[in-house]
């Protein structure tokens, strides 16, 4: 089978998008990538024997009417493009994984009468999903969706994650009494709430604790001089190359909602104090933290709520000891087999169909 993955502009669209060409590819298919040519899906993709085609496409949400009318026209001719695509490398089928860049691919394969598949990752279906979902044999679920009953076309998958992240057989912390130790991460792009508020509520807590930080590109100075003046040690990168390394050494993390973050912390069988970003489009991060609190693997914080709030949710995790019971606790979902989930149901769908 030859199949094209389409994802693009952030890691996650596009590294579920690339855990899953990679299982694809074990299982002797054909994988064509489909996206806007940004250097997060180039750095992804490189790894797997793949062609990889770059479509240019806007946005069209929070855009103003001349914007919105450029995109549609746009995306009308990058159906055409698409086209050319499956005629050229002879596609039988596709998986998009959200964002603007699926809707023109979506459309090709139909007017070719290609199946299409696509997966979400958040709790709330994205406008691209919405769209896409009427037209898709199956859709995955990362997370459950409230309005979305599991049945033959909505199957919760999970979301796919990163080889890395699955050679932890039973994910074991080396648990110390003399620290606590916490992995806070916003992201590769770090968070602004998080770099400058989180520093802040460590001088108050009547236990040691060991802090590794993610910051952020251009961020690491502000942040490191913070954690100085409250004159509390932490390990501050911009980046860490390996996030996994980082969620294993951790006995819990604080991080944004995003779902990918999350599926792959609690994977890790790692507990999260979740902030979601309050400007997240139709709410979603809020949405995916309560998911995660519903499989009592983690607290959600909202920014509104003040760091107060906060430092009581952190002081409660830490003295009570519910790191533990995350350490120790059985998620219902599976992200670690997500990919395995998808290409079963697509390799049987598009058998039956052949």
């Amino acid at each position: 089978m030859k199949i094209l993955i389409v994802a693009a502009k952030t890691g996650g669209h596009v590294f579920p998008a690339a855990a899953t060409g990679e299982q694809f590819f074990k299982n002797k298919h054909e994988i064509i990538f489909l996206g806007i040519g940004n250097d997060i899906e180039r750095n992804a993709f490189e790894k797997i024997n793949s062609k990889y085609y770059q479509i240019s496409i806007d946005g069209f949400r929070g855009q103003n009417i001349f914007k919105k009318i450029h995109a549609l026209f746009k995306a009308l001719t990058n159906i055409f493009k698409v086209i050319n695509i499956i005629n050229k490398e002879k596609i039988d089928a596709m998986i998009g994984f959200g964002g603007f860049v699926t809707i023109p691919a979506g459309f090709a394969c139909w007017l070719k009468r290609k199946p299409i598949f696509i997966h979400e990752q958040n709790a709330v279906m994205g406008t691209a999903n919405k769209l896409l979902e009427k037209i898709a044999k199956i859709c995955f679920l990362g997370f459950p969706i409230s309005n979305k009953p599991v049945d033959s076309d909505y199957i919760l998958s999970g979301n796919p994650i990163r080889e890395s992240f699955l050679k932890y057989p039973n994910n074991k912390n080396n648990i110390t009494k003399e620290k606590v130790k916490i992995y806070i991460t916003g992201g590769s792009q770090g968070s602004e709430f998080i770099n400058t508020n989180i520093p802040k509520i460590f001088n108050t807590l009547k236990i040691n604790v060991d802090i590794k930080h993610q910051c952020g590109r251009n961020n690491i100075d502000e942040v490191s001089n913070l954690y100085k003046q409250e004159k509390v040690e932490a390990e501050i990168l911009e980046f860490y190359k390996n996030p996994n390394e980082q969620i294993i050494w951790s006995d819990f993390v604080i991080s944004r909602a995003g779902a990918l973050s999350l599926s792959e912390i609690i994977s890790l069988n790692r507990g999260v104090v979740m902030i979601p970003l309050p400007t997240s489009v139709d709410n979603h991060q809020v949405e995916n933290a309560k998911y995660i609190e519903s499989e009592n693997m983690g607290i959600m914080h909202q920014e509104k709520h003040g760091l107060d709030a906060l430092l009581n949710g952190i002081n409660q995790i830490i003295v009570n000891k519910i790191y533990l019971d995350w350490q120790k606790k059985s998620i219902k979902c599976n992200h670690l087999n997500a990919s395995k989930i998808i290409l079963e149901h697509v390799e049987s769908f598009v058998d039956e169909t052949i």
